[in-house]
C-alpha cells in the first residue's frame, strides 16, 4: 500500500519536469525566431547600397583603409560626433564638393529621381568624407549630397577618412569610373589620369576597377577623337558606339563632320558603321585613280626625256610629291 502511494506520489511529479522541459522548448523558439530576425536584419543591411563600398568592386575597397571606423554615436553633437572619425550624421551645410572632382556633369533628371527614392527609403550608403579645417569635404558620393540637397536633408550620414591627397584623388576617380551612367569620355579621361597622376599600367588600371584591359585600352582611344567629336559624346548627342565607328576616320575635320551628319540623319551605330566603311571605299578608290594618273604622267616624262637624252630613264616615285630620276 505504502509502495503504491510512493508509486502514485513519484508519477505525480513527472508531469511537472516535463512541463519545465515544454515551457523551455517553447521559449528557445521565440530566442531562435529573435536570432533569426537579427540575422535577417544584418544580412538586409549587407547588400546594395546598404553594403558601403562592397557595391563598387575590389578596386575601392582596396583603396579605403578599413581603420579609422566607428559606430554612429546617437544623441551626441556634432563635435563630439566628429571625434569620433568614423560613420555619422553630419549637418549638410557642412559639407562641400572635391574641387579636383573629376566628373564634371550631373544628369539633372536622375538626380531628381534619385532625391525622390532618398525622400522614401532614406540614404542608405553613406557618404565618405575628410575633414577639412571646419568643413567635411567628400571623397566618394558627391551624387548622392547633390539627391540629398534636392530631397531637402538636414543631416546626412557619412563616413570620416584620413586620406591623403593622391589617395583622395584616386578614391574619387575609381568611384566615378565604376558608376554605369558615366559618359565614354569622362570614362576615357578618368582612365588617362589614374595612368598619368599614378604611373599605372593599362593592367594595373583595368584590374583596379574590375575591368578587362581590353576595354580600357578600347575607352582610352577615344582620347583619339577631334576635340568637337569628344563634346558631342559629353552632351548626349551622339552614343560611345558612333563615336568607335568614326575612329578609322583619321581626318579631324571629318570625323566632326561625319558626326554632325550622324546627329541630323538619326542614324545607328550600325548606320554609322556602314556609312564609314563605304566612305573609306571610296578614299581607296579615290586615291587608286589618282595614283594611276600620276603613274602616266611618269611613263609620258620618262619618253620624254628617254628621247632628248638617248638613254634608258625611269622615274622613281618616293612619297607624296617626291621622287628621283634614275638614268
Amino acid at each position: 500500500m505504502a509502495a503504491s502511494k510512493a508509486k502514485t506520489a513519484k508519477s505525480k511529479e513527472t508531469p511537472k519536469k516535463d512541463n519545465k522541459k515544454v515551457a523551455a522548448t517553447k521559449a528557445n523558439p521565440a530566442k531562435k525566431e529573435t536570432a533569426q530576425k537579427s540575422n535577417t536584419t544584418k544580412k538586409t543591411s549587407s547588400f546594395g547600397l546598404g553594403s558601403g563600398f562592397e557595391s563598387f568592386g575590389t578596386g575601392l575597397d582596396a583603396l579605403i583603409p578599413a581603420g579609422n571606423t566607428t559606430e554612429p554615436k546617437k544623441n551626441k553633437t556634432e563635435e563630439t560626433q566628429a571625434q569620433g572619425n568614423g560613420e555619422m550624421l553630419i549637418n549638410i551645410n557642412k559639407i562641400e564638393p572635391n574641387p579636383n572632382q573629376p566628373r564634371k556633369k550631373f544628369d539633372e533628371d536622375a538626380l531628381g529621381e534619385l532625391a525622390e527614392s532618398i525622400k522614401i527609403h532614406g540614404l542608405i550608403q553613406p557618404i565618405v568624407v575628410q575633414k577639412k579645417k571646419d568643413m567635411y569635404q567628400i571623397v566618394a558620393g558627391e551624387r548622392r549630397w547633390r539627391a540629398c540637397r534636392l530631397a531637402k536633408l538636414k543631416e546626412v550620414p557619412v563616413i570620416i577618412k584620413e586620406l591623403s591627397e593622391n589617395e583622395q584623388y584616386e578614391i574619387a576617380l575609381i568611384e566615378n569610373i565604376q558608376r554605369e551612367d558615366l559618359n565614354d569620355i569622362e570614362e576615357a579621361y578618368a582612365y588617362k589620369s589614374l595612368i598619368d597622376e599614378f604611373n599605372l599600367t593599362q593592367d594595373a588600371v583595368a584590374e583596379r576597377v574590375s575591368k578587362s584591359r581590353v576595354a580600357v585600352t578600347n575607352s582610352l582611344r577615344l582620347l583619339k577623337l577631334d576635340k568637337r567629336v569628344q563634346d558631342l559624346v559629353v552632351n548626349g548627342l551622339i552614343t560611345g558606339g558612333h563615336a568607335r565607328a568614326l575612329l578609322t576616320l583619321t581626318d579631324g575635320n571629318l570625323q566632326y563632320d561625319t558626326a554632325t551628319r550622324i546627329i541630323d540623319e538619326k542614324l545607328s551605330v550600325r548606320e554609322t558603321e556602314k556609312l564609314v566603311k563605304s566612305m573609306l571605299n571610296r578614299a581607296d578608290k579615290t586615291r587608286y585613280k589618282k595614283s594611276n594618273e600620276n603613274e602616266a604622267i611618269y611613263r609620258e616624262y620618262e619618253d620624254n626625256l628617254r628621247s632628248i637624252l638617248g638613254s634608258k630613264i625611269e622615274i622613281k616615285q618616293n612619297g607624296q610629291n617626291k621622287g628621283k630620276i634614275v638614268i
